[in-house]
């Protein structure tokens, strides 16, 4: 069953310390392209999230956004440099004496300096660190799994589409085929008869018929036919596997394209006109289609 690269997970996890929510959205793209947009904490993990990501969407531009919220205070460490405090009061007071004043109110500049990350910072644990690796890898693991998913709904869809869209290209063929039997045949019969009123008896039969025969070489398009259903026999078989075939059946939709443009500047007949006109816009249709298979 085909695959779409178009899809959408979402998973948010949470223990004692996190929570953590994982956007994983996908389109189509000719190669992998992975582009994550997280917090510096998930820096450490980009390597594991990659590969998580390439083992279950081969194909795409698939942005992952990661949002991770604490839930305790538990784990953080308060540190207060109290020896830039220390510099600082000492200094306010050599100023405090320079300028005559008498009281300096060292309380209030303890409380204005401890907002200030100078001054107090605020550190995660080793074991908070840990947590969260395990709380994000399963996350994206989920959110994969359910883009995954997505793919799969959205590519029925295509499928479906392009199976239809391949049946009139069949029926367009089938006739063609019928069409030009008939027309080699009373093509053969008005040359015969136009040569002869022209000529009248003094034909050559034998100068006749190798005129034919070159005429039609020109304009025979029964190998081309016989490729085109090749073709869509190959189509049928690609859009029932289960690995992806997106870059095969791109190929094989330019090769049909191919088949029906040499047709179409082979014939002159209107009717084998029309009908290449109908495989060559059915054929662009299935491409358009194509172009979001995994």
């Amino acid at each position: 069953m085909l695959k779409s690269m178009t899809g959408f997970g979402e998973s948010t996890q949470v223990n004692g310390h996190y929570s953590v929510t994982v956007e994983i959205k996908s389109v189509n793209h000719r190669f992998l392209d992975i582009q994550i947009r997280s917090p510096k904490q998930v820096n450490a993990y980009e390597t594991q999230i990659r590969q998580i990501i390439k083992d279950t969407l081969p194909r795409g531009r698939v942005e992952v956004f990661v949002t991770i919220k604490e839930t305790s205070d538990e784990g953080k460490k308060v540190a207060i440099h109290w020896g830039l405090i220390d510099q600082l009061v000492t200094q306010l007071q050599v100023g405090a004496a320079k300028y005559g004043a008498t009281d300096l109110p060292v309380s209030q500049i303890i409380q204005q300096v401890v907002t200030l990350p100078d001054f107090v910072e605020i550190t995660e644990q080793g074991q908070t660190d840990e947590s969260l690796a395990g709380l994000l890898l399963a996350a994206v693991t989920e959110a994969c799994g359910q883009n995954a998913a997505s793919r799969l709904i959205e590519g029925a869809g295509l499928e479906a589409v392009m199976v239809a869209n391949r049946q009139v290209i069949g029926a367009a063929l089938t006739q063609l085929s019928e069409f030009v039997t008939v027309y080699e045949t009373e093509f053969s019969a008005r040359f015969q008869q136009k040569l002869q009123d022209y000529l009248g008896s003094s034909v050559d039969q034998e100068r006749l018929l190798t005129e034919m025969a070159l005429l039609l070489e020109r304009g025979d398009i029964h190998e081309e036919l016989d490729r085109l259903a090749i073709h869509l026999k190959k189509f049928d078989q690609l859009v029932t596997k289960e690995e992806p075939v997106g870059r095969e059946l791109d190929f094989l939709i330019q090769e049909m394209n191919r088949e029906i443009n040499t047709i179409g500047s082979k014939s002159g007949a209107i009717e084998i006109k029309e009908l290449v006109v109908q495989m060559k816009t059915t054929v662009e249709k299935i491409r358009e289609q194509v172009q979001n298979v995994e």
